[in-house]
């Protein structure tokens, strides 16, 4: 076999991790959604790949639940049929982390007996490795804070740590896949673009921060219109807590500031796109450099109807507001991606 097809093989195998990856965070925003996350009270990375197999054995798995706070505080009208429905979007959440452990190590030991990996990859390889094992025990560690007696939610800090730590992980395997399918010669220098592209990216990773600091604080119902917020440009009791207090912990004020960077993201990426429209260079950055526009506009839009539709939550019901809480998530990682991409597309260096 030559390198080229080896490497276009092993590049595609990557460009399906970052497919799996995205599947993993669209499941634990389900688990989410659904109120799942703190079913599973133990983490068993190998037996917890088997559900109870027992009516005893459910029991026992509920009694668990019935010891937090959420089951205390929100859930004490549960059946032991409603814990399984929860229980179930926990535990495929956790299988197929694990499934995705499965496809990327069988095809790695191939690939490796076959002498594909030329030695510059090593690094990058075992950094997946890491940066994977690492997502598994922050997802943990962020279960971990809702496991108690006072919060019937988990941490929205860790939450965010969590789904950012994925995010990186998914970046750094799409960017490796892309060193492996793009020929040096699809690639351009042009310092102004990266440059305009580095920072959008900077503001798009902040916006999906505040995207946790959301979902967590379920603030999005906290103003569930638009254009205005609650009838107002700059809603009331915004900084009760104070600046520090409010932007990290006032779901007004982080529904606020999470309305306002989209709209910055939105101006910048179309001001992006018309000097991109300038340089048509190779035939890769002319396909790249149209889908930030795309992915930004649906977003926006997803945002906006997502909001609106904020204030028919129905508690334990998966409905048009959670649909579209999904596909905002989607669109807001598929546009990061799309400026990892063409960050890699722009060289650094002129030669």
């Amino acid at each position: 076999m030559t390198e080229e097809r080896s490497r276009r093989i092993i590049a595609n195998w990557l460009f399906i991790g970052v497919g799996m990856l995205l599947v993993q965070v669209l499941l634990g925003g389900i688990t989410r959604l659904t109120g799942s996350g703190l079913s599973i009270t133990q983490w068993d990375p190998i037996m917890g790949a088997v559900p109870p197999t027992s009516e005893a054995a459910w029991q026992q798995a509920f009694d668990k639940y019935q010891q937090i706070a959420q089951y205390k505080f929100i859930n004490n009208h549960f059946t032991l049929a409603d814990f399984k429905f929860i229980f179930f979007w926990e535990w495929f959440h956790r299988l197929w982390a694990r499934f995705m452990g499965l496809v990327f190590l069988f095809p790695f030991i191939f690939f490796l007996i076959k002498g594909w990996f030329k030695k510059w990859m090593i690094v990058p390889l075992v950094m997946l490795f890491v940066l994977g094992g690492l997502q598994g025990l922050l997802g943990w560690v962020m279960v971990k804070s809702g496991l108690n007696d006072e919060n019937v939610y988990v941490n929205h800090f860790r939450l965010a740590i969590h789904f950012m730590a994925a995010m990186i992980l998914i970046v750094y395997t799409l960017v490796f896949a892309l060193s492996l399918r793009i020929p040096q010669n699809q690639r351009l220098y042009n310092k102004e673009l990266k440059s305009f592209a580095g920072w959008i990216t900077g503001l798009i990773t902040i916006q999906l921060i505040y995207g946790c600091f959301m979902a967590g604080l379920k603030a999005a119902s906290a103003a569930p219109t638009w254009p205005d917020i609650n009838g107002a440009i700059l809603p009331t009791g915004m900084f009760e807590k104070g600046f520090t207090g409010s932007v990290l912990h006032n779901p007004i004020a982080i529904h606020f500031i999470h309305r306002t960077i989209a709209y910055i993201i939105f101006i910048l990426t179309i001001a992006w796109w018309f000097r991109a429209l300038k340089h048509n260079t190779t035939a890769t950055f002319i396909q790249a450099r149209k889908w930030p526009m795309v992915l930004v506009i649906l977003q926006v839009v997803l945002g906006i109807v997502t909001v609106v539709s904020s204030n028919n939550i129905v508690l334990g019901q998966f409905g048009t507001f959670e649909w579209l809480a999904e596909l905002h998530q989607l669109t807001g990682m598929l546009l990061l991606l799309s400026f990892a991409a063409v960050l890699y597309i722009l060289k650094p260096f002129s030669k």
